[in-house]
């Protein structure tokens, strides 16, 4: 087999694999991990279902590799934080991280919005395990940030959840903010929306709004 003919297999595959993807996160978030099925998202992906069997063994597997990106995606700017950093560079940066993912990827957020409403059968283990560790881990980042006077006092958890709320609420309810505001958002709505958010997060903690966000 030639170079350029393992290179064209590679490229193909990987293609293919994307659209899988993208039509599975698509189904799931219209119909939830019981509603879905392969065959739909076959068609929607333009590929025979034999494929999306060959890239995925089956709905299961294809949907954990969905939300373990999903899951990956959304911690990924905060992960690093440390108590030698600015909070209000972090957090503003992780609010307008989590609002751009909400406008690129909404029905990633969907997806992941009807797991939880049905009792995260499917992400019971990594809670557990990966996310409880990572969400420890954040939660005692800012509780030496309150201890050092870097921000007011106020409880982790409810400023994390209050910012995965309001960002994810962009695109969990897309079709009533588009309703309510007689239009579908466009970027510039969502970069207005984003430095509105930062406001009223970071100055709640006593934070003042970094330049670039103003």
């Amino acid at each position: 087999m030639s170079a350029s003919h393992s290179y064209k297999e590679i490229s193909i595959g990987d293609l293919n694999r994307n659209k899988i993807l993208s039509a599975a996160e698509k189904e799931f978030a219209l119909h939830g991990f019981k509603g879905a099925r392969v065959q739909q998202i076959a068609d929607r992906a333009a590929l025979p279902k034999t494929n999306v069997l060959y890239y995925f063994k089956s709905k299961e597997s294809l949907y954990l590799a969905l939300l373990d990106d999903i899951l990956r995606l959304w911690n990924s700017r905060f992960d690093e934080a440390t108590v030698g950093d600015d909070p209000a560079e972090v957090l503003a940066h992780y609010i307008a991280d989590k609002m751009e993912i909400s406008r690129c990827r909404p029905d990633a957020s969907k997806m992941f919005a009807l797991e939880i409403i049905n009792g995260a059968p499917n992400l019971n283990k990594f809670f557990k395990d990966q996310h409880a560790s990572w969400m420890a881990g954040r939660v005692d980042v800012i509780k030496q940030w309150i201890d050092q006077g870097k921000l007011d006092s106020t409880d982790p958890h409810y400023l994390l959840f209050n910012i995965w709320a309001t960002s994810q609420h962009y695109a969990d309810f897309s079709v009533q903010i588009n309703e309510l505001r007689g239009k579908p958002m466009t970027q510039t709505d969502f970069s207005e929306a984003t430095n509105n958010l930062i406001k009223l997060i970071l100055t709640g903690c006593g934070l003042s709004v970094p330049k670039e966000f103003r």
